[in-house]
């Protein structure tokens, strides 16, 4: 039965496709925890490429019929992400740099909060040493991100390797699962 252009496969024969798909995540997990930097380099570059894409559709879409705020609206949100693209694509450097602060700045901010809404909660909830725990170590986190910005975007690109690595083995096991299904 089609479904938005897409048909429902069998699950019993949609072994192969996992199968792929497995190893392929295996594989960029294993090259995202071995080339943590050139990992959180091509990052920057495909979403350098994906700003500049999306900017164009916001200057075409700025050219289409309708109210005039809006398509103001996307022409400068359109000029922008196309400016976004290119300069990341120029600086990737200073772009996973810049997230890695961001990161560091966010991370602190949180451990604070989550810090001071266990303190004021305290009287209300039982295991408030859980939310200043969780608190703490995001706040140690940022701090060290802040401090070794490097050191955060390598942390990045280490956790999206052990996700496309865990990922990968599910999938993996998912196949050999549908291909024992499979079988008469």
């Amino acid at each position: 039965m089609p479904l938005v252009g897409f048909t429902a496969i069998e699950p019993r024969l949609a072994w192969p496709l996992a199968a792929v798909r497995g190893v392929f995540a295996v594989l960029f997990g294993v090259l995202a925890l071995i080339w943590p930097g050139t990992t959180v380099l091509a990052l920057a570059i495909l979403y350098g490429i994906y700003a500049i894409f999306d900017g164009i559709g916001g200057v075409m879409q700025a050219f289409r019929p309708g109210d005039a705020a809006h398509r103001a609206a996307y022409g400068v949100l359109g000029v922008l992400g196309i400016v976004t693209g290119v300069l990341v694509l120029l600086w990737p450097g200073i772009t996973v740099l810049v997230l890695a602060l961001l990161v560091g700045f966010w991370a602190i901010f949180t451990g604070i909060v989550e810090i001071v809404a266990a303190i004021r909660l305290r009287k209300q909830i039982e295991g408030e040493a859980f939310l200043i725990a969780a608190g703490a170590l995001s706040l140690i986190a940022g701090i060290v991100i802040v401090f070794n910005p490097i050191a955060g975007a390598y942390g990045i690109a280490l956790l999206v390797g052990i996700y496309a690595l865990i990922y990968g083995v599910i999938l993996l096991v998912l196949a050999f699962r549908l291909r024992q299904l499979a079988r008469p």
